[in-house]
């Protein structure tokens, strides 16, 4: 099979990589959950390629994650839910409805100025209209203080806002240094858990735990995002130096030992500080 520039190509592709008997064993195990992380994952490096203003990237990460679709879309249609081609009707027919201004006849147009709040009119109205045909209550219902907070942003960014618009009714910490005591409560917390070596407890504690630091970040006015991001960058840095200090010796990390590693990563954070 060769490469096309159709989006025919890739959906056959994705047929015959999820054909029992013939396909890649590896993506006839998955379902929407298994390749839901991937789906994140490939959504941020699209964002990563964008802050690189790297176009070639930008190019392969778009068609990484336009794969996703793909693959989730034929998981629907062999459960005969829907198919890719339901997702484009969906999102055309949807794009029409929020721009009456643009796709309206002559009659229908509306100001520039309206334009935003005619869009959050009509998806409010959109989201009335899924919530009525589950089954379930939405957790944050119209009326909701927590109402707006979309439940499909990553985690990171949830835990930021959630907290802020609860804030705006008073439930919130008065000082930043509530926020430390809080910390150190949950982390007795996962102390305890580890103690009963209850796997389920402890993430939920651990959980618990970043939520509170997340809290913390949006007191101090950081970006928790960014803010890991810098120490992830941080970590790659001075274990690189561990690396390079050790193959200068002939070794490898593997076999050192943790105290030798340790003592390397100490020395990188001095030479950090020093710089």
């Amino acid at each position: 099979m060769t490469p096309s520039r159709d989006i025919a190509r890739l959906l056959e592709i994705m047929a015959q990589l999820r054909t029992p008997g013939t396909g890649c064993p590896w993506d006839l195990e998955q379902d929407f959950a298994s390749i839901a992380p991937y789906t994140i994952e490939e959504a941020f490096e699209v964002a990563e390629a964008i802050s690189r203003n790297d176009l070639d990237d930008l190019r392969d990460e778009l068609g990484d994650l336009l794969l996703q679709v793909v693959f989730h879309a034929r998981i629907a249609e062999e459960r005969a839910v829907f198919s890719f081609g339901d997702v484009v009707e969906a999102i055309c027919a949807k794009m029409i409805r929020r721009h009456p201004h643009v796709f309206a006849d002559a009659e229908g147009r509306i100001a520039p100025a309206h334009v935003a709040g005619v869009w959050d009119r009509i998806k409010a109205e959109e989201k009335a209209d899924r919530a009525a045909r589950r089954a379930e209550p939405a957790p944050n219902p119209a009326g909701s203080v927590l109402a707006g907070v979309k439940p499909g942003q990553p985690a990171l960014r949830r835990a930021m806002e959630l907290p802020r618009k609860a804030a705006n009714v008073g439930f919130d910490w008065h000082d930043p240094r509530e926020g430390r005591k809080k910390i150190r409560e949950e982390a007795d917390e996962i102390e305890d858990a580890l103690d009963r070596g209850d796997k389920a407890e402890i993430a939920a504690e651990t959980g618990d735990l970043m939520f509170a630091l997340v809290n913390l970040a949006r007191h101090t006015g950081a970006d928790p995002e960014m803010a890991l991001r810098s120490t992830n960058a941080k970590f790659e840095r001075r274990f690189g130096y561990i690396e390079r200090q050790l193959a200068a010796r002939g070794r490898k990390p593997e076999a050192a030992t943790l105290a030798e590693m340790d003592a390397l990563w100490d020395q990188a954070k001095r030479d950090e500080v020093e710089k």
